[in-house]
């Protein structure tokens, strides 16, 4: 049995409807190359890069009245993967390309790698924010040739802002403060909480955009939620000290929950798709941008440390990684995705095998 390291009976966030136009979209998941159109009902189809014909990419074709036209010799794929037609050819044997399950919801499209008939959209993970008009969202994508268990690993032990992040979240308490790890049901949770320091510079910026003093005091919380396959919220914020911190009233904090989706693309390399859910002033657009545009340079300094970080991986590949209190979330969630992806590798393993 080939080596798995990602649960596939399982949604990731593919991409964003802006990122697909009338062209067919290709994206690489999970080790799959796939080519992502809108059928004639406008729903959104995933199909395996691959014309039956002579193995061209469809990718590299057109969409027409909902069927992917190959570019190379014409062929039209239905959305179900069967071949429709073929310019003057008879192509009724030609076999079935793999389809996969597809849904459009929370403003994303999410993808179901594994096995169509387990995809069911209740499993989609509960997103409350992304469908009340009290929250605004702004967010964005990199991609980051790193095996997204490190950016799991990252996001989940929020010490390194301290030294990675010194200019805009970083500040010498964080790594000062306990850490506490816990599950909650299916997340794994690791939390820390800080009292009466001051804001550094980014969340000074958000203080003023609600409104707020930045040069008093406050108390300030990371709470980073890990669940299956690699989504991670983390609730941050920051309230005047002494108003009751994270469960201070709106008049005295900002705070916000930091949006992760994790997609593997390969072994070594993800799609990161970013961003911020706030509850003030959600309606106005310019502070979406002005979050929008300082969490993507802070992104980007996670980018360049994680990417050296996974070609030191594999240059030393003997190396083991010590793991210390602060990466127990880390730890934890990787364990959970151990289990799902044994307990996948047992569900198809033939009888007596």
């Amino acid at each position: 049995m080939s080596l798995q390291n990602h649960p596939m009976n399982t949604w990731y966030v593919a991409f964003t409807p802006d990122e697909i136009t009338d062209k067919p979209f290709a994206r690489q998941i999970c080790g799959i190359r796939l080519v992502f159109f809108r059928n004639e009902q406008g729903k959104v189809v995933a199909l395996e890069d691959f014309c039956p014909h002579r193995g061209a990419p469809l990718s590299l074709g057109t969409v027409e009245n909902g069927q992917l036209v190959c570019g190379y010799h014409g062929l039209r794929m239905g959305d179900d993967g069967e071949t429709k037609s073929m310019p003057n050819q008879r192509v009724q044997g030609f076999p079935c390309i793999k389809s996969y399950a597809v849904v459009e919801r929370y403003g994303f499209i999410w993808l179901w790698p594994g096995d169509k008939a387990l995809a069911k959209e209740e499993l989609l993970p509960v997103l409350e924010w992304a469908e009340n008009p009290n929250w605004g969202y702004g967010g964005g994508l990199y991609h980051i040739n790193c095996d997204y268990r490190l950016m799991i690993d990252n996001l989940m032990d929020l010490t390194h802002e301290t030294y990675v992040h010194a200019s805009s979240i970083g500040q010498k308490e964080i790594d000062e403060s306990p850490v506490s790890t816990k599950m909650e049901g299916q997340s794994v949770v690791t939390s820390r909480f800080m009292e009466n320091v001051m804001a550094p510079p980014f969340w000074a910026a958000a203080l003023r955009a609600n409104e707020l003093a930045d040069d008093v005091p406050v108390d300030r919380w990371q709470i980073c939620r890990f669940n299956l396959p690699s989504h991670i919220m983390i609730e941050v914020g920051v309230a005047h000290a002494g108003k009751g911190g994270y469960n201070a009233d709106k008049a005295h904090k900002a705070s916000s929950i930091v949006v992760d989706f994790i997609t593997p693309e390969s072994d070594t390399s993800i799609w990161y798709f970013w961003g911020m859910a706030r509850d003030f002033k959600p309606q106005d657009t310019a502070l979406t941008d002005t979050i929008r545009t300082g969490q993507g340079e802070i992104f980007a300094e996670d980018l360049e440390v994680l990417e050296q970080q996974q070609q030191n991986l594999l240059r030393y590949p003997d190396k083991k990684i010590l793991k210390l209190d602060i990466d127990a979330g880390g730890v934890q969630a990787r364990r959970m995705i151990e289990r799902a992806i044994k307990q996948e590798q047992a569900a198809n393993r033939p009888n007596g095998e």
